[in-house]
């Protein structure tokens, strides 16, 4: 087969797949959110199944990598390393306008004083009038005091429930974390379900997940607006995130950070600049 030429659909067959297959390689495996990669050419799958293969194979049990101590250590990190290189952090501050002049952001204010800037980096919330709505994403936070069934009592996982086998359009997600991240009691674990909005009923969507989960000692809905920015901010100079969307494995998240810096540096995040040099580590040669 031409792996730039023929369509996924046509390795499925070629190979006899079932359904169940099909949709666990497409979705659970290359993390697909839809069917559309079936007629794309079925190079870019491979490489998606090899990366989840290879991270497998790099981390043991697991592909995916969790924060101990949650999420919340990401920007901890972050800023830490900005300090470094002389960032300046001002924490719980009111953003009382963005000041933009003749189309170009020129700083932020902040309780009477206007920190200035060439560059602004902001989700969606703090600029209504420039994103627009593309959906809504319900995300359910349980807490459980039992590890989900058939899971072999792991302390963590995530499950992705394919569309085709709830009939739906998009994806379910349960990500499950407990007292070994050190997120929760012992004892304690927190299972997040989330999916895409399809209809007036949001809470019968996520019912198959929910079922996986019982019994669930107490859970928490939310349902939050997906936002998307209106233009590439390449003008204002003002570069919007998307709000965080159904996905668990925060893979279209790394897309946007990518997108982020192609906008605003004009070329690709190249990562092999990123890679420790030996004196790096080692301190000077």
């Amino acid at each position: 087969i031409d792996p730039k030429k023929t369509a996924m659909r046509e390795v499925y067959k070629k190979f006899d797949l079932g359904q169940d297959v099909i949709d666990f390689t497409g979705h659970a495996l290359a993390l697909y959110r839809t069917d559309d990669y079936l007629d794309q050419p079925c190079c870019e799958t491979i490489n998606r199944i090899k990366l989840y293969s290879e991270s497998l194979a790099r981390y043991g049990k697991s592909p995916y990598l969790y924060p101990l101590y949650g999420l919340g250590e990401l920007p901890q990190g972050f800023a830490r390393l900005s300090a470094i290189y002389g960032g300046t952090y001002m924490l719980n501050k009111p953003i009382e306008e963005i000041i933009v002049q003749n189309g170009k952001v020129i700083g932020v204010k902040s309780e009477g004083e206007i920190a200035r800037c060439k560059q602004l980096i902001c989700d969606p919330s703090y600029v209504k009038d420039r994103v627009e709505k593309v959906g809504q994403v319900i995300r359910v936070i349980c807490i459980l005091s039992h590890p989900i069934k058939n899971t072999n009592d792991a302390n963590s996982c995530q499950i992705i429930i394919p569309q085709n086998q709830v009939n739906r359009k998009s994806d379910i997600y349960v990500c499950m974390i407990s007292s070994a991240h050190n997120v929760a009691a012992q004892g304690k674990y927190i299972a997040i379900v989330s999916t895409t909005v399809e209809t007036k009923e949001p809470e019968k969507e996520i019912r198959p997940a929910l079922e996986l989960l019982e019994p669930i000692e107490q859970k928490f809905v939310s349902i939050s607006d997906l936002l998307v920015p209106k233009d590439l901010g390449t003008e204002s100079q003002i570069f919007i995130s998307r709000t965080y969307d159904a996905t668990t494995h925060f893979e279209t998240t790394c897309d946007d950070i990518k997108d982020i810096y192609k906008r605003m540096t004009g070329s690709e995040f190249d990562f092999e600049e990123m890679k420790r040099k030996k004196n790096d580590i080692y301190g000077e040669d």
